[in-house]
């Protein structure tokens, strides 16, 4: 049976979680098969940036970090669902891929 891979990631875990909550809501409103959200690693941007721009003083530096939250959902195609899916809300932080396997 072919199913749907809907991929999400963001930087905001909270908005991210929001949103693999509706789409299980959907799924079980529809009756359809689910396997996830499945916890994918978080991956870590590091920036080091030295304070003080023109070179002169003491080399102190800021640290920052960016983390890249990833979600992985896999449905059971049934259009009605799928078109359900595709309506929710996704705020402008979360990125969403929805594609068909076999």
């Amino acid at each position: 049976m072919s199913k749907a891979r809907i991929s999400l990631a963001s930087t905001n875990i909270e908005k991210l979680n929001k949103i693999c909550d509706n789409i299980k809501d959907i799924v079980k409103s529809a009756e359809v098969g689910m396997s996830g959200p499945i916890h994918l690693p978080t991956k870590r941007m590091h920036l080091n940036v030295r304070k003080s721009p023109g070179g002169e003083g003491k080399a102190s530096f800021d640290n920052f970090e960016m983390r890249v939250h990833k979600r992985l959902i896999d449905v059971d195609i049934n259009e009605r669902a799928l078109r359900l899916i595709m309506r929710v809300q996704i705020p402008e932080e979360v990125n969403i891929e929805i594609e068909m396997i076999d």
